[in-house]
């Protein structure tokens, strides 16, 4: 019988359907430690082992790549299309027109991706990314992030984020400290960006990322 899944077995699904969506088979179990941030691979197979007794995935033994979903079949071919609004910052901020950015304009670009990344969730949009200051989350100058319209995130989630005085918007974690919100880059060589929480505006949270072909994953 199916149970309610543990955060991180559900970061491994979630991470498994977003990889099968992408490119079309199943990751292997290095890949699933590295897309999720596991300490090994023992520890992944220990996971993966309990998703599978608990019926939430299949494996195949003898096979590098043999994980299937069970029942996922249509949502990993059914195709929605998701609309490219622009480009974001993924290092120090960068100008952008104005708020009105975030509307999607006529004869926007979109971005096709499964029905299963975006699970039917409303107001999903795409921006690039520039810059390289996320990259120890596995985002890369060039890559594609799935977004999704929010004014609030909890702490530690990835999000757009407006600095009003600026006019400058960035792509960070997000920390409430006391009297101040830290915006966190996920690269060891950069440092954060303080603001006045009266400062900044939460534009959307990050879903999913689209990595650009041809990019080691």
């Amino acid at each position: 019988m199916k149970s309610q899944l543990s955060a991180k077995r559900q970061q491994i699904v979630d991470f498994i359907l977003q990889f099968m969506g992408e490119r079309g088979y199943p990751p292997t179990v290095r890949d699933i430690q590295s897309g999720c941030g596991i300490s090994s691979t023992s520890v992944v197979d220990y996971h993966l082992k309990v998703l599978e007794k608990e019926g939430h995935i299949r494996r195949d033994p003898e096979v590098s790549r043999g994980i299937e979903l069970p029942g996922r079949a249509s949502a990993l071919t059914e195709k929605v299309q998701v609309p490219i609004i622009g480009q974001i910052a993924a290092g120090e901020p960068i100008p952008v027109p104005g708020s009105d950015t975030w509307d999607v304009a006529a004869g926007a670009d979109f971005l096709e991706v499964t029905a299963e990344i975006t699970r039917g969730r409303q107001d999903i949009y795409a921006l690039r990314v520039k810059g390289m200051s996320m990259v120890d989350a596995l985002i890369n100058d060039g890559d594609m992030v799935l977004m999704q319209y929010a004014s609030t995130v909890d702490n530690g989630e990835m999000a757009a984020i407006w600095l009003k005085a600026e006019k400058e918007v960035t792509l960070k974690k997000v920390y409430l400290e006391s009297d101040r919100v830290r915006l966190q880059p996920a690269n060891s060589q950069m440092q954060p960006i303080y603001a006045n929480p009266r400062n900044i505006e939460i534009q959307g949270r990050v879903i999913a990322v689209i990595r650009q072909l041809g990019k080691p994953a």
